[in-house]
């Protein structure tokens, strides 16, 4: 009995299989299509396309809409990164601009350390004032800096005025530019010229704000300087140490009275866009 049931058992696995088999080869081999069926499937195909569509619509808009975002924050990011690059740039042109200048002036202190005994105390211009009636420029150098009024102030091309106040941190110079003879010349400076022949003195006492020439009185006519002489401090005042380039001799004409001549000197230095300068420190003789 026990084989028997075995027996059947393996006859309906058997019969399972060959079921499943004839199944397969039945719809493998199955005929076309009744037209029933294809309409069922075109009205199932075309009932999905009308929800696909607008879903890929909406799917695809958001999907622009976060590709948007992207790039936005790339093109920020860039901007960021551009304006950096630019703010890099400048400071770096002007840390070279600003090497090559106290290059130039490292130079300059050499040679004026073989020619004079003075000492030339490197300031940076902080301020200028922009009144044209008061040409005055403030320096980082002070009380606390040994600087006192007076002292003689120049750049790498020659002077440009003298320390007029001096605050504990800073300094203003008044500018050649802001010399008047409404003062009794007060401000005025000795002068000599360096010529072929001789040396001449005269006294500059005021600045031509319409030619940008200082005006050079006090010259005696028998003096023999010529136009494209070198004109310098001459130290007899008390003021400007002698010996520093202030210009040169662009034209020669009469003076007051026609008893002296009447000199218009073109400044050495350029007092626009000053960045830095000397003050000029005499050691006192002992």
């Amino acid at each position: 009995m026990k084989f028997m049931g075995n027996k059947r058992l393996i006859f309906l696995m058997f019969g399972l299989i060959c079921f499943f088999i004839l199944m397969g080869l039945t719809l493998g081999a199955r005929a076309p299509m009744t037209w029933p069926e294809k309409f069922i499937k075109d009205t199932v195909s075309w009932t999905q396309g009308i929800f696909y569509k607008p879903a890929a619509a909406i799917a695809g808009f958001f999907e622009d809409i976060r590709k948007m975002r992207v790039i936005y924050e790339e093109n920020k990011t860039l901007k960021l990164t551009l304006t950096q690059y630019a703010r890099d740039t400048q400071r770096l042109n002007e840390l070279e601009d600003q090497n090559k200048r106290l290059m130039e002036a490292l130079g300059f202190t050499e040679r004026q350390r073989q020619s004079n005994n003075y000492i030339y105390r490197i300031a940076e211009v902080v301020t200028v004032n922009p009144d044209p009636y008061n040409s005055t420029i403030s320096i980082d150098l002070g009380d606390k800096d040994g600087i006192k009024e007076n002292m003689a102030v120049m750049t790498i091309d020659g002077l440009v005025g003298r320390v007029n106040k001096v605050f504990g941190f800073h300094s203003n110079v008044q500018l050649l530019t802001d010399i008047t003879d409404t003062d009794n010349n007060s401000k005025a400076i000795a002068v000599s010229v360096k010529g072929k022949e001789s040396q001449s003195f005269g006294m500059i006492e005021s600045y031509d704000a319409k030619t940008g020439y200082l005006v050079m009185n006090k010259v005696d006519q028998a003096d023999p300087m010529q136009v494209g002489d070198t004109v310098i401090t001459s130290g007899l005042g008390q003021v400007f140490p002698g010996g520093i380039e202030v210009g040169r001799i662009v034209s020669i004409g009469p003076g007051e009275f026609g008893i002296t001549h009447k000199v218009m000197v073109e400044p050495k230095a350029s007092f626009r866009h000053i960045r830095e300068v000397f003050v000029i420190e005499v050691p006192e003789v002992k």
